[in-house]
Order: C-alpha cells, then sequence, then structure tokens
C-alpha cells in the first residue's frame, strides 16, 4: 500500500532513514516477500525517466525475468528506505485500506520505502499475502506490475489513505471480478482475496470463437487446411495423389509435377528398359529450378548431379546447394527437398522408387502426372528427353524449308520414346523431311547430312536377306550389317538362357539346332563350331539361318556312350576349341554340352538268335560255303553276338561272304534281301531293303557295299520293327554266282539300266536267313 503525503507512526528503535538519489540495493531480509510465488530478501531500487521502480530479482533493465513494481517518480529526486519494528496502528490502517486482509501481520518489522507517498511492505497470513503486494503468481506468464491511484479517504487516525489496485498491462480489476471472452476463449477472475487466476486453450488446443477449444490438428483441418500428399512412382507404374493409377510403356519423361505459381519449378522423370524392351522402369528423377539453369539429378547409386557435374554426399547431414535445394543421403536413398513460395516439396529416390511429397496451401493449382495420372501420357511427355535429333527439325537448314516439321517431330519423338537410336533411325526422319521438301518445294536443304552425322543415302542393308525372325540393322554406328533376331523370336531363348530349341533325341542319333542370329549376338561364327570330332560341323539352313549339329549311329562324331544305372547316355559337345595350331585365341571359348537319356527298360532293343550264319551251297560245278555276318561298326570289328543289344534305328552292317571260289573266275552278286515277320522267305508282309542288287530308294538308311565286285559284299541298314507288331525279325538275302569273263556283275543303280549277269548254267540262286529277336 502506499500513503500518500504522512509519515507513519512506529517505535523507537528504528535504525533510521537511508536517503539515496541514486540505483540502491537493500537488504530486507527483517521483512521477506514473496511474489510470484517466489521469496526475496533483497530490494533493488532504479530511477528511471518516468518511475521509480522496486525489483527483487535484480536491478530493472539487467534482468527481464526480474519481478518489479513501478511507481511514480519523487519531486526531489530522492527517497528514503527505513526498515521499523511492528507496530498495531500500522497493521489497523492496512487492514482498513484493503478490508479483504483478514489475517494478522506475521513479519516483526515493516519495510518502508518514502516518496511523496510511502510504500509499505508488510507480510500477512498465507491468504493476504497476494492481497497486499500484488498478487499475480497464478498468471502463466509472470509480469511487471504498475501501480496507478485509486481513490483517497479519511482513514482511521484521521490520515488521509490512497488505495491501489494491482493491474495488470493494459486493464484494471478489482476484487471479486470475473471477465471472460469467448471469441478468444480468455477467462479471468481476481476473487475476494485479490488472487488473479486466468484460464484459455491449451497449448495444443484452438479457440472456436464460442467459447469452446478443440485439438489443433483438428482446428487446422478445418479452417486451415493444407496439402499433405504423397505421389508415388516405381517400376512403370504411378500413383498420384488421389490414389489413380497409370503406367509409363515407353522411354521418355514425363512431368510429374509443376506449380503454375512458381513457373520455374518441375519434378522430372525418366524412364528406361531393363530386361525386355516392352516393359519402362523408372531410371531417374530430376529436379528443374530457376528456369533452364539448374538442374538437379537423382541417379541410380545414390549418385547426384547438378547440372552435369557430380555432386558428393558422404553423410546423412543435408547439405544446401545454392540453388536452395537441400540434399541428404543415407542407406535407404538420395532426398532432394525445395522450399517455394507457400510449398515444401520433398523427392526420395532410391534406384528404383521414387516419392514426392508436397505441402501447402489447399485449393493451389497443381500439373503433372502426380496430379492427375488419368491425363494423356502424350500431353506430359517432354520431347527434348527423347532425342535432340528430333529437334533439330526447327534449326538450319531445315528451317529454309516452310514445310510444317511438327508432324515429323512428334513422329520422330514416339519412336525414339520407344524404341533407341539404332539403326540409323534418327537419320531416317531427318531424310523423309528433307526428301519432302525436294519432291514438294524442289528445296535443297544444303548441310544437313553434315550438322546430324548422317551418311548417305543408299538402301539400308542392301542384297542381305534375313530370314522371317531376322531383320537386318547395324553392327555398329554406320558401320557394317548383319541379321538380327527379332525381339519376340530371341525372347523365348534369352528366358531360358539358351541358344536354340532343345536337343532332338532318336534311338541312336541326336540333334542340337542352334539360331544364328543369336550366336552372331554372342560374337560366335557357326562356321567355327564343331562336335567333339572335328570333322563334324553345322549345317545352316540357307532359309531359317538356323544351324544344326548331328549324330548318328553311322557317323558317332565322338558322341560318348555310357551307362548310368537302368540308362543309356549319348553326349556330345559344340565347342570353338580346337583344330588350330595357334598357341592363343582372341575369342571366348564356346561350350555347348548336349545328349540323350534313355531308359533300358523304354528302349526297343534286338538281338540276333545266332552270331553268324554259315550255309553250304552246291551250284553246278562250284561248292562253296556261304556266311552271313553282322556288326555293329561300318569296319566290321564289332561283330553283333548273341548277347548283344540292338536298338531301333541302330546302324547294323552285315557281311555276305564266301568261300571256295574262285575270285578270279567269279563273283557273287546280292541280287536281293529283305525281312518279313514270318520265318518263311514268302510272307504276305516283306520289307525290302535290296531289290535287283540296290539299295531300296525307299529307304535312304541302306547301303549296299562292293556288290558284283568279287566273293564277298556287304551293306547297311537301320534296325527297325514291322508297324504295330512284335517279335522276331527275319532277314532273308538271295544271291547269284557271275562269271566275270566277259561281263560286267556290277549292278548299275541310281537310276541307270542294270546290265544282267550271265549265269553259270547249272547255278541256281542261293538263299541265307539270319533272325533277329525282340
Amino acid at each position: 500500500s502506499v500513503f500518500p503525503g504522512v509519515r507513519l507512526p512506529v517505535s523507537s528503535g528504528s535504525p533510521g532513514a537511508q536517503r539515496f538519489t541514486a540505483s540502491s540495493e537493500f537488504d530486507i531480509s527483517s521483512c521477506p516477500i514473496t511474489f510470484y510465488g517466489r521469496t526475496h530478501q533483497r530490494a533493488y531500487v532504479n530511477f528511471t525517466r518516468q518511475n521509480l521502480v522496486v525489483c527483487f530479482s535484480g536491478f530493472y533493465g539487467s534482468r527481464t525475468d526480474g519481478d518489479c513494481i513501478f511507481g511514480p517518480l519523487p519531486d526531489s529526486g530522492s527517497a528514503e528506505f527505513e526498515q521499523y519494528q511492528r507496530i498495531p496502528v500500522l497493521e489497523t490502517i492496512v487492514k482498513y485500506s484493503v478490508p479483504s486482509i483478514d489475517t494478522r501481520m506475521d513479519s516483526p518489522t515493516v519495510c518502508l520505502l518514502s516518496l511523496q507517498s510511502t510504500l509499505a511492505l508488510i507480510k500477512f497470513g498465507p491468504r493476504s499475502t497476494d492481497a497486499w503486494l500484488p498478487g499475480h503468481q497464478r498468471l502463466q506468464t509472470r509480469r511487471l506490475v504498475q501501480l496507478s491511484v485509486g481513490q483517497d479517504r479519511l482513514g482511521p487516525l484521521g490520515l488521509w489513505v490512497r488505495t491501489f489496485w494491482f493491474l495488470p498491462p493494459g486493464a484494471v480489476y478489482k476484487p471479486a471480478t470475473e471477465v471472460s471472452s469467448p471469441e478468444t476463449c480468455f477467462r479471468l477472475t481476481c476473487d475476494k482475496d485479490v488472487v488473479l487466476t486466468t484460464s484459455s486453450c491449451g497449448p495444443l488446443e484452438r479457440c472456436l470463437g464460442n467459447g469452446s477449444c478443440i485439438p489443433a490438428a483438428l482446428y487446422d483441418a478445418i479452417f486451415n487446411p493444407k496439402l499433405d500428399e504423397v505421389c508415388t512412382v516405381t517400376g512403370p507404374a504411378l500413383v498420384d495423389f488421389r490414389g489413380g493409377v497409370t503406367s509409363v510403356r515407353d522411354r521418355c519423361s514425363y512431368s510429374l509435377l509443376s506449380l503454375p505459381s512458381v513457373p520455374d519449378f518441375q519434378v522430372v522423370a525418366s524412364f528406361q528398359e531393363r530386361r525386355r524392351k516392352d516393359v519402362s522402369f523408372l531410371d531417374g528423377v530430376t529436379l528443374r529450378l530457376g528456369g533452364p539453369s539448374v538442374r538437379v539429378h537423382l541417379k541410380q547409386g545414390g549418385r547426384v548431379l547438378v547440372n552435369d557435374a557430380t555432386l558428393t554426399l558422404n553423410s546423412p547431414d543435408p547439405l544446401v546447394h545454392p540453388a536452395g535445394v537441400e540434399l541428404s543421403k543415407d542407406l535407404t536413398g538420395v532426398t532432394a527437398k525445395v522450399s517455394l513460395s507457400n510449398f515444401t516439396v520433398s523427392v526420395f529416390f532410391d534406384g528404383y522408387t521414387a516419392q514426392i511429397h508436397l505441402q501447402g496451401p489447399v485449393g493451389s493449382a497443381l500439373h503433372g502426372l502426380c496430379d492427375n495420372a488419368s491425363r494423356s501420357l502424350a500431353d506430359l511427355r517432354l520431347p527434348e528427353s527423347s532425342s535432340t535429333s528430333c529437334n533439330l527439325l526447327k534449326e538450319a537448314p531445315f528451317s529454309a524449308c516452310d514445310i510444317n516439321p511438327e508432324p515429323y517431330i512428334t513422329a520422330c519423338t514416339r519412336t525414339l520414346c520407344s524404341y533407341p537410336d539404332q539403326d540409323g533411325l534418327k537419320c531416317q526422319f531427318l531424310e523423309a523431311y528433307a526428301r519432302t521438301c525436294r519432291l514438294k518445294r524442289n528445296a535443297t536443304l544444303v548441310g544437313w547430312r553434315t550438322k546430324t552425322e548422317c551418311s548417305h543415302p543408299e538402301a539400308f542393308c542392301q542384297d542381305r536377306t534375313c530370314s522371317d525372325h531376322e531383320f537386318c540393322g547395324e553392327k555398329t554406328v554406320g558401320g557394317d550389317t548383319r541379321c538380327f533376331c527379332r525381339a519376340i523370336f530371341a525372347s523365348k531363348y534369352r528366358d531360358s538362357n539358351t541358344l536354340g530349341d532343345p536337343t532332338v533325341c532318336n534311338q541312336t542319333s541326336a540333334s542340337l539346332t542352334l539360331a544364328n542370329c543369336l550366336l552372331e549376338d554372342e560374337g560366335v561364327d557357326y562356321a567355327a563350331l564343331h562336335l567333339k570330332d572335328l570333322t563334324c560341323r553345322g549345317r545352316m539352313d540357307e532359309e531359317t539361318h538356323m544351324v544344326t549339329f548331328s549324330f548318328n549311329g553311322t557317323n558317332r562324331c565322338g558322341t560318348e556312350v555310357m551307362n548310368n544305372n537302368n540308362q543309356i547316355i549319348y553326349q556330345n559337345t559344340i565347342s570353338n576349341h580346337g583344330g588350330s595350331s595357334s598357341v592363343i585365341t582372341r575369342r571366348d571359348q564356346v561350350f555347348i554340352d548336349f545328349s540323350c537319356v534313355y531308359s533300358q527298360e523304354a528302349i526297343k532293343a534286338f538281338k540276333i538268335r545266332s552270331s553268324s550264319v554259315i550255309k553250304v551251297i552246291t551250284s553246278g560245278v562250284w561248292n562253296y560255303t556261304l556266311t552271313m555276318k553282322a556288326y555293329t561298326d561300318a569296319a566290321r570289328t564289332q561283330p553283333v553276338e548273341s548277347d548283344t543289344q540292338v536298338g531301333l534305328d541302330q546302324t547294323i552292317w552285315v557281311e555276305l561272304k564266301t568261300d571256295g571260289l574262285d575270285g578270279d573266275l567269279l563273283s557273287i552278286v546280292t541280287e536281293s534281301c529283305w525281312a518279313t515277320n514270318q520265318e518263311s522267305d514268302n510272307s504276305s508282309l516283306r520289307y525290302d531293303l535290296i531289290k535287283n542288287g540296290c539299295a531300296n530308294p525307299a529307304d535312304p538308311t541302306v547301303r549296299v557295299e562292293g556288290n558284283g565286285e568279287g566273293t564277298s559284299n556287304r551293306f547297311s541298314f537301320n534296325m527297325f520293327q514291322f508297324s504295330g507288331r512284335s517279335g522276331n525279325i527275319y532277314m532273308h538275302c538271295k544271291l547269284q554266282l557271275c562269271v566275270k569273263e566277259g561281263n560286267s556283275c556290277i549292278p548299275k543303280c541310281n537310276g541307270a539300266r542294270r546290265r544282267r549277269s550271265i549265269r553259270s548254267r547249272t547255278g541256281s540262286p542261293a538263299l541265307i536267313s539270319m533272325v533277329w529277336t525282340d
């Protein structure tokens, strides 16, 4: 309280007044003050231009969070500080001035600050502490309190007393007062004990303007809505901000996001093929800033390029580029973040997936696939990304032609988005435009080939013929040409990592067919390939360009035959190794194994009833022995024994040999050989091997050797069985003696008319038979 114009009566024993004219510090430990919930034992008094200030945590101005009381400046420019012992009259005066105080003074000492009026620092009981000194300790924020004159009235003992209220900045509240503001949800109460309390919305709440508080997040969603959207691109697929989905099917670049309110900003995605030409995948993301000046490229492998310069990011700590892009890298990928006007855009890329996180005001205009995936891809395709060659049609010397180049540029762009710039493809569009100008305007575009590096015109792949599954293309840019596999044809082989068709297996033969265009893709010359026998090489079909390698019972080409439990395995290898005397090679060696595996139970096998058939023949004056014997090799070193198994389609060599004939005079001619399913040589079911001394032209496996040349001859055939029948096969041969002198005993085959041999008048044909059992 302040008592204007009077000095209070005090008891004897006063330590005396301390007059001061400058800032001073006083010990008030004998009358400690509790102010804003803190107890102070020292007072600091300042003189300012307008006020005298009493603070309790340091001089005013030195600590901004100090607790202070502002009072009027004394006219004399000085003040006095005095300490007195407790006197009853002072307690009476105070209670008269502040009726709400109903407790007793509990301090034995009173501290007085005298100017024109007197400021008394007096401590009462707990309920009245806040009443005597400014009681705002319950405020959320500690405030400076200014004392202001309220009213003057005649107090007890005839002294004039001025009562002061405690004022927060800008308002005055009397005890037992309540103030509320529904617009701000603020409520203030100054109770009868002069205890000031306030309430309002919490730090995570917002006022609705009707006295109600709601969570801040809900309030912002209703009254301050903002964009907070994510767009995802992975593989060829894109999911936009609203959940719409689309797929990119070419190798172009597309605008993912642009902001009309920020015209120099754009996020661009580029796509490229991977394992298949018909499916494109996200390959990189570019942020375009400041028009054409800044390009931030996010590449696979965590690489970041600003324009064409590689930027090194060694830690997850953000690096801020001068263009305003914040770049960071961690084990998951690279992130580029930029703040533009009211927007924040964050782009994450891990080499396969990109996610664009957009934050900004609701209702803002957006553009790009991330805004609307259902838009036409052609509208958002960036033509300059496919090939700069297409846009050359806008420049000199093409600009000298007044024919609109845009249709050609569009056709060029769309094509090069879907197909790589190979086989002179870019030049084809430039050539077509130049020729159109010449035909329609009689205009020659001088120097365009030099500028575009397109060669002079000549028919592409002139005089080179490719098969239906091939096309003609360049080995190198502007270089030689060859036949390449068409993508669909090649895909079935590349998916299985092969160079041709599966092995075709027969009983004693096998073949493997390779695609020459696939061999050339691997840099392999088919002419250098061979089986284990270097003489067995591939045969190329001139129409299909397929190369076939094969072996059979007649020529095994080094094939190894192995037994593995109940399996018989025929194995060979195609390679380009061997046959060269050079100690070095500059080509990769090729090894292609192929084999046929048969289960022995599945193989139809025959055995000969007798390893050889011997028959004694008497023909006229000649007596001789005729032997019929079978072998499994052309050299006739491996005879077929009674325990030898012979498979279907296996080549068998049969020798017919006589003993007892004069070879200088006579020769033996095998007139015919045939097979029956019965022992009788006249069975109705018959298959001819030799007819009229010659191999049956209907069976290409039959070969006859030495017939009519001497006292022995031989033939070979591939083993067979009668269709739909099982059982033994009986092989019969009829032979005739021929006198050599003056006669040609050798049959004339291959279409020539055979001269008939002159038989001995006493001779008769000899018949010999061999039995094969199954």
